[in-house]
């Protein structure tokens, strides 16, 4: 195993099979993350969601996906430009990861692409022991999603960060309130149909008790891109409000529990969700 490899998994404390798998997806988040620091990405976009709470905020919980914003809106972006750096990345520290590029079936101004390896493979490469390999299907795909938002709403503000693993190297972040506010348009505007996303609820509570400021006016931006705030007039942190706890009150709070249990440490701390719970929470955001 590769020293730096080694040092990234040693932050980790359980070795069962999910922890493993959770472990591998998050170091091959920053070998991304720092490939494409190679390649002068983040001197045109920022990391903001999950992914970032996680990684560079110290969220308590695992992310999926690395989702990206445009610093300025682009329609000649591409995010195969950078398939080399993340390739080249990945393989010098012992991984085989492909890239590919998802083709749009529908006009959208996300650009997505995959990072995809075989689970079982790279288990091996992180020293994963012989039961947590043999407990993982043969042809099993981890897969990383890369989406980049090439048309970004205004008003957001970013900062360099610098991650020490696998070596020392810069990010540029959205601020946290400017991913809060993202986190509350997911909240409010994802069409996940019947799906309910536990994860931006757990989210919502870490915000909540570790940084509860929200950008109202760039959720406003991200409001009215999307067409879920016509009005001529501001939005109000007073009509925010309503519109969440309007939200909370047709939660499936059992379907958002089981969602996100895979991606924490201690799912017995999701017991005390209620709506009464999440009221309680959202009066604890702070607008700015």
């Amino acid at each position: 195993m590769h020293k730096a490899i080694a040092a990234m998994l040693s932050r980790y404390e359980d070795r069962r099979r999910g922890d493993y798998t959770n472990a591998l997806r998050e170091i091959l988040q920053e070998i991304a993350l720092l490939g494409l620091w190679r390649g002068k990405f983040f001197e045109k976009a920022a990391l903001y969601g999950g992914t970032a709470l996680r990684i560079i905020y110290g969220l308590d919980r695992f992310s999926e996906d690395l989702d990206f914003s445009l610093l300025n809106p682009s329609d000649s972006f591409d995010i195969e430009r950078y398939a080399a750096f993340l390739q080249k990345e990945t393989e010098g520290f012992g991984f085989d990861v492909k890239f590919e590029k998802v083709a749009k079936t529908f006009a959208s101004n996300i650009q997505s692409a995959f990072l995809k390896a075989n689970t079982r493979r790279q288990l091996i490469v992180i020293e994963a022991s012989d039961q947590i390999v043999k407990a993982v299907p043969k042809g099993q795909i981890l897969k990383i999603r890369l989406e980049v938002d090439t048309d970004p709403p205004s008003g957001f503000e970013t900062q360099v960060r610098y991650l020490l693993h696998p070596i020392p190297f810069a990010v540029r972040v959205f601020s946290l309130p400017d991913l809060f506010a993202g986190k509350m348009h997911a909240i409010l505007c994802r069409r996940w149909k019947s799906r309910v996303k536990g994860r931006d609820w757990y989210d919502l509570v870490w915000y909540a008790a570790n940084h509860p400021r929200l950008h109202l006016s760039h959720l406003e931006q991200r409001m009215r891109q999307t067409e879920d705030w016509q009005s001529h007039e501001a939005l109000t942190s007073e009509k925010l409000l309503e519109f969440l706890f309007e939200t909370i009150n047709t939660l499936d709070i059992a379907g958002a529990r089981k969602e996100v249990e895979p991606f924490v440490r201690q799912p017995e701390t999701l017991s005390i969700w209620s709506r009464e719970f999440f009221s309680d929470v959202a009066s604890r955001i702070v607008f700015v």
